[in-house]
């Protein structure tokens, strides 16, 4: 029962990461759902993607514009992401916590793959709430003298990729977005984490990156490929296994 209703609260999660992801590019406020072709604003019983697909209204009442996939594919993850969570983290606080900042991940992988852009409307907040709620996990998830070396960390070492890619490739290598983000997972995943998870990122990164360049020979090394959504995804990863990551790799 618990992983059906937190997946039916991932399906409002995600309708309102669509909104966010909507509005926060562009600078401005947040508002009801509304159709990016016209903007025509969704009535109350189209608000949630999966709904309009289910019940009918799979178009813009105004324009005829089809859904966008990303709507109906960001809906789904978040279900299926909150609702296998209940699973596999028991306590109630650190589930409530990383929910949180799982939902804060999948925005920035949004927006970064549509934009190229991770806010600092969305960085810097996250980084302070990650740091607070480092006072409030159990079960050596995080403390904050953890959560503040893991953000410094995490950001001194993608700093100094972003400038030896700067030094390597030329301006644009690595954007300041992506060192923020790493600062942000290090104040969630704190200093026993954050390293596992950079590296992880990388890895993800260059195996995805090389398999890009095969299948499309136009891309080359000056092609820009978006980098937040490898750390975002490695961050979800270990905010949910981190902790046996950890006891693998030191033996306890």
């Amino acid at each position: 029962m618990g992983n059906l209703l937190f997946g039916l609260l991932g399906i409002i999660v995600g309708s309102a990461i669509n909104m966010l992801a909507d509005n926060l590019p562009e600078r401005t406020k947040v508002q009801r759902p509304y159709c990016i072709e016209c903007g025509h604003v969704h009535s109350y019983s189209h608000w949630l993607a999966i709904g309009r697909w289910l019940w009918g209204g799979r178009r813009c009442a105004n324009c005829g514009a089809a859904i966008p996939t990303r709507a109906l594919l960001v809906e789904i993850s978040t279900a299926v992401s909150f609702g296998v969570l209940p699973s596999l983290i028991v306590e109630p606080v650190n589930l409530a916590v990383n929910s949180l900042f799982i939902a804060l991940l999948i925005l920035i992988i949004v927006i970064d793959l549509e934009h190229r852009l991770i806010l600092n409307l969305i960085t810097y907040p996250a980084t302070v709430a990650a740091l607070l709620a480092s006072l409030l996990v159990t079960n050596d998830q995080n403390t904050l003298p953890l959560a503040l070396v893991g953000a410094a960390v995490g950001f001194l070492m993608f700093f100094i990729a972003y400038w030896a890619g700067q030094l390597m490739f030329g301006p644009g290598a690595l954007g300041f977005g992506d060192v923020k983000l790493a600062m942000l997972l290090g104040a969630m995943l704190g200093f026993h984490r954050i390293v596992f998870a950079l590296v992880l990122a990388v890895l993800l990164g260059g195996v995805i990156s090389l398999m890009v360049v095969l299948i499309n020979r136009r891309v080359n090394r000056k092609t820009y490929l978006p980098y937040g959504q490898y750390l975002a995804v490695a961050g979800i990863f270990m905010l949910i296994w981190g902790t046996q990551v950890v006891s693998w790799y030191t033996g306890s």
